[in-house]
């Protein structure tokens, strides 16, 4: 068992710690989530019947780990300020400022303004892109780990890129203005 869970860590690791830490935003937090996501499949590894392959197993103890946080921390807000929680800019900022090498690339300009606007998708679009296209996963795979059939995960990419592709458009239209606007 020892072996296996090393192989499951080593093999999947880093892709965990990516996806949660698109999902938190945080890399503290990200990194405590994958030590969860591992405490559970630890604990849960005998009873892993096989049915899906185990990456897609984990990205869905991860997605489960991920809600469970984010509801956890939903609740606490309300009780803090016993109204409605929203949700604001700061709260998506990364807190440690030291780069990883995905981040480096996240940089540019073009990347950096595409991730902006997924957080104006959904959160069922978000999840569907950060599976698809940063995480390099299939539409099945995406499908057996969001819990969704291949039809919805194909509509719900679709509809993500597209309103992607609204959200760039208008961010590019404005910010031709404002250039205009300061060259008069």
């Amino acid at each position: 068992m020892r072996e296996e869970f090393e192989r499951l860590y080593e093999t999947y690791h880093h892709q965990l710690f990516q996806y949660l830490f698109y999902l938190v935003r945080s890399r503290e937090t990200a990194e405590e989530l994958v030590q969860e996501v591992y405490i559970k499949v630890l604990n849960s590894y005998e009873t892993f019947e096989g049915k899906s392959s185990e990456k897609t197993w984990l990205y869905s103890v991860a997605k489960h780990v991920a809600i469970d946080w984010i509801r956890k921390q939903t609740r606490k807000k309300r009780k803090s300020d016993g109204k409605e929680y929203e949700w604001t800019e700061r709260e998506f900022e990364v807190e440690d400022r030291a780069p990883l090498p995905e981040e480096i690339i996240v940089q540019k300009d073009e990347v950096q303004q595409v991730y902006r606007m997924l957080e104006k998708c959904s959160e069922d679009q978000q999840q569907v892109v950060l599976l698809r296209f940063v995480q390099s996963l299939s539409i099945s795979e995406t499908a057996e780990i969001l819990g969704w059939t291949e039809s919805k995960v194909k509509t719900t990419q679709h509809r993500a890129i597209k309103t992607l592709k609204k959200h760039l458009e208008k961010a590019e239209e404005d910010y031709l203005k404002r250039r205009q606007a300061n060259e008069q």
